[in-house]
């Protein structure tokens, strides 16, 4: 098994046995139910649908109720595909915990980052903006972002006010500092995008040799 989904826990510290102080995120891994077992010879691929977080059975439509009950699960709020060898004893119905990630050295974490709103340019793309003192007028406009007579027109990419944050993004090669089974949590250093509470996708990270820490 590749990964599971969790949740964000928050921030805080641990200290090493030298004493010195980790900023680590508390992510629960899990627990996640086998909704579904993809194989090659009916889907192409070989995967596995995982389901977290319980959900109402009246929040959830009559077709993706099917879908779970066929499964014998009860519904869940997010689904979510994880590839797996072809030869992996998985099947619907199985439970998926943070063990998984025991031995496991780093983690690559998915989630979806805070959303701003509607914003300019200094605070969305870090632009300096103009002169702040001597009646300057332009103090956070982006400037000009036209052409001249050819192409006469505006670039396209070209960095302007938007809308900015909720987008997911992957933070790669987190080191693992300690796994708890018992208790669903995994911790990693650093920090990990997303608002306190959102769903994040957590797997063995692909860049690393994963060997035991």
């Amino acid at each position: 098994m590749e990964g599971l989904l969790g949740r964000k826990m928050g921030m805080t510290r641990i200290f090493t046995e030298k004493g010195e102080q980790l900023p680590v995120t508390v992510l629960e891994a899990g627990p996640c139910v086998v909704v579904q077992r993809k194989r090659r010879e009916t889907d192409g691929y070989e995967a596995v649908q995982l389901g977290f977080a319980e959900r109402k059975a009246s929040r959830t439509n009559r077709p993706l109720g099917g879908h779970y009950k066929k499964a014998g699960v009860t519904p869940k709020g997010v689904l979510r595909e994880f590839p797996v060898e072809a030869g992996e004893a998985v099947q619907a119905g199985d439970t998926v915990t943070a063990a998984i990630f025991e031995g496991i050295s780093h983690v690559d974490v998915q989630a979806v980052t805070k959303g701003k709103g509607f914003q300019g340019v200094v605070k969305r793309h870090g632009f300096a903006g103009g002169p702040i003192t001597h009646g300057g007028h332009s103090k956070r406009r982006p400037g000009s972002i036209g052409c001249r007579t050819w192409p006469a027109r505006v670039h396209k990419n070209k960095r302007m006010p938007g809308h900015a944050g909720h987008v997911r993004v992957t933070q790669q090669n987190l080191q693992v500092v300690a796994v708890r089974p018992a208790e669903n949590l995994l911790l990693v250093k650093g920090a990990v995008p997303g608002p306190v509470g959102g769903v994040v996708a957590i797997r063995k990270a692909l860049k690393k040799a994963n060997k035991s820490s």
